[in-house]
């Protein structure tokens, strides 16, 4: 089996539906003895542009481990699903388990571990160390001329 992250955008007027999709897609590859390594709801968020008129869309991020008749049905069901605006599913050479960068947003979070959103359990920052002075800059070698 090839590991997979799958990046899909729904509807902003559908977001209720999202996670029941995810439901659908966990069984899905499930079923057919498929693994999710990470699962991540990063919510409405702002598109670049607008897309069939939509300038906002609830996004998800998968990386799974299938193989291609799962991941034949998995596209199958995003290009038939009215919801979904836009899909990218990318063959990765491993499996990603850690979180994305964009999990760093407070709206994120990971639906595997059914997490709160991580800024609520975050620690509060420490405060900052003071700057230390730069050191003055030494005067730069002489070069030695170029004999040709």
């Amino acid at each position: 089996m090839r590991h997979y992250e799958v990046c899909f955008i729904v509807h902003p007027d559908q977001s209720e539906q999202v996670p029941a999709m995810i439901e659908r897609l966990r069984a899905t590859v499930t079923s057919k003895n498929g693994t999710i390594h990470r699962l991540e709801d990063w919510g409405r968020r702002q598109l670049t542009y607008p897309v069939a008129k939509v300038h906002k869309a609830h996004y998800v991020l998968m990386n799974i481990e299938c193989d291609s008749e799962t991941l034949g049905e998995l596209e199958h069901s995003f290009k038939f699903n009215d919801a979904v605006l836009r899909h990218l599913v990318m063959k990765m050479d491993r499996a990603w388990t850690t979180p994305s960068p964009m999990m760093k947003d407070e709206k994120s979070r990971s639906v595997l571990a059914g997490d709160a959103p991580r800024a609520e359990s975050a620690k509060p920052a420490e405060p900052a160390e003071p700057a230390k002075p730069a050191e003055p800059a030494k005067p730069a070698e002489p070069a030695e001329p170029a004999v040709t």
